[in-house]
């Protein structure tokens, strides 16, 4: 296929941005980049898809996601975190089903795809969620993914005090084992399309014990870490607790990080640990909604990049962002950086797309084959559909993108050379299907739940 007369932003070491470009692909590669004519002539027996002028960019992924909350959307806002968690996400999560696992996953893919996502890590997938089924729904949708099961053996959180829904329990020895489980079933699944990740709890979640484990384990398969780390206050005092500065060097000490890490959040860190998570190459996931909804402080994202650290984005999951739309967020880590740095030029445009696409792809650990649109990488892109009065009209495409796009504008999705949505149809799922079953399953839960969740207000 030749996708012509498009304005390309290639995201390659140059950075250009190419007007009336075009990009050609060959099976799952993109053979050629450059402008729209010099590609048709060398392509002359390609099928030719017209751009019309719109914007076509790299897939945009999603460092840190919880799929199985997107049956949870609206179920717990404005309430502050404990009571997030302890009295709604946790009851709820803790009646799903195996199938409710996958039908909240198969929501967040379907989301996904239709805002330009290509590419995400899965944070923490607990046990009774169903690995299987939730692996079989992403690579039928054709997206990337790291699937970070989750590793634990202690039913706390943030302290002795907040424990965890029975139903979301699980013990160190059957976590591990089921991880490395899955790892040989489907590590690599999709020609590579599949990771499968450790994703332990956040500190006091695991015992410095287990955290070893994982760490050993991690680095004799080369096995990716996702571990929430420094979202609250609290996590600082159980780093002091146990006898550190932070939790970051927690994290070091127990053969956490590296450049197969990826910390979520790490909003309360400071220039010590950016030293520590640069010299270790591990990245870090900055999740401005989330932060922002559940007032868990501004993560210092120009201190970060300016020390040298990987800082990608993401989403988190539709609890606490209502979302699964990148391309909706990205002014918010631009927004966030001003306001903490109090300084209109840290973090512009630029920085924030390369943070959605190509630092996403270095901490996946796949940025030699997505991320930017060069010949010899994966044909993973999307095409921004710019007629629109909010889009018009285009001075700077970058900044028309972050600033002004929704995920809504996107009109096409390709990954692995394959078009997964054209026209705002997407062709690997069954979007009719999903949302009737979401609907009904997310009342189904509550009603398990013993819970009763609705609108504030009287309703008559």
């Amino acid at each position: 296929m030749i996708f012509e007369n498009a304005i390309v932003i290639t995201m390659d070491p140059e950075r250009r941005v190419i007007m009336e470009g075009a990009v050609a692909v060959e099976g799952k590669l993109i053979a050629a980049v450059g402008k729209s004519e010099e590609i048709a002539a060398n392509f002359p027996e390609k099928r030719r898809i017209d751009c019309r002028g719109n914007i076509l960019m790299p897939g945009l992924i999603d460092a840190h996601l919880h799929t199985s909350q997107a049956l949870l959307r609206g179920c717990a806002d404005d309430v502050d975190l404990i009571d997030f968690l302890i009295k709604r996400v946790w009851v709820l999560m803790g009646n799903y089903t195996e199938a409710d696992g996958r039908a909240s996953a198969e929501l967040a893919l379907l989301e996904m795809i239709k805002s330009g996502t290509t590419g995400f890590i899965e944070c923490m997938l607990a046990e009774r969620y169903g690995f299987d089924g939730v692996a079989e729904a992403i690579l039928s949708s054709g997206v990337r993914a790291a699937i970070g099961k989750i590793v634990m053996d202690r039913p706390s959180y943030a302290g002795e005090e907040f424990v965890m829904h029975f139903g979301m329990i699980e013990d160190g020895d059957t976590s591990i084992r089921n991880t490395l489980s899955a790892y040989d079933r489907w590590n690599g699944a999709g020609e590579g399309r599949i990771q499968v990740w450790f994703g332990p709890r956040t500190p006091g979640g695991v015992s410095p014990e287990l955290y070893d484990r994982i760490g050993r384990l991690a680095r004799e398969r080369d096995m990716g870490i996702t571990v929430h780390l420094c979202e609250v206050k609290e996590d600082l005092e159980y780093a002091a607790s146990q006898g550190f500065r932070s939790p970051v060097e927690f994290a070091e000490v127990h053969g956490l990080l590296g450049p197969r890490t990826v910390l979520g959040h790490a909003v309360w860190t400071d220039p010590e640990d950016w030293k520590i998570l640069a010299r270790t190459g591990t990245s870090v996931s900055h999740n401005p909604a989330s932060n922002s909804h559940l007032a868990s402080g501004i993560a210092p994202v120009a201190g970060m990049l300016a020390a040298g650290v990987n800082v990608a984005m993401g989403c988190d999951a539709a609890t606490c962002d209502n979302t699964y739309d990148m391309v909706r967020d990205l002014r918010e880590v631009s927004h966030l950086a001003k306001i903490r740095e109090e300084d209109p030029l840290v973090v512009p445009a630029e920085t924030v797309l390369e943070m959605a696409t190509l630092h996403g792809a270095r901490a996946m650990g796949i940025e030699d084959e997505v991320g930017s649109i060069e010949a010899g990488k994966r044909a993973d892109f999307i095409v921004i559909n710019l007629d629109a009065p909010h889009l018009t009209p285009v001075w700077d495409p970058v900044s028309t993108v972050v600033y002004a796009a929704v995920g809504s504008d996107v009109d096409t999705v390709v990954a692995d050379g394959v078009i997964l949505m054209e026209g705002r149809k997407v062709l690997t799922m069954d979007e009719e299907a999903i949302l009737s079953d979401a609907r009904r399953r997310a009342r189904e839960i509550e009603k398990r739940a013993g819970l009763s969740i609705g609108t504030r207000w009287p309703v008559v």
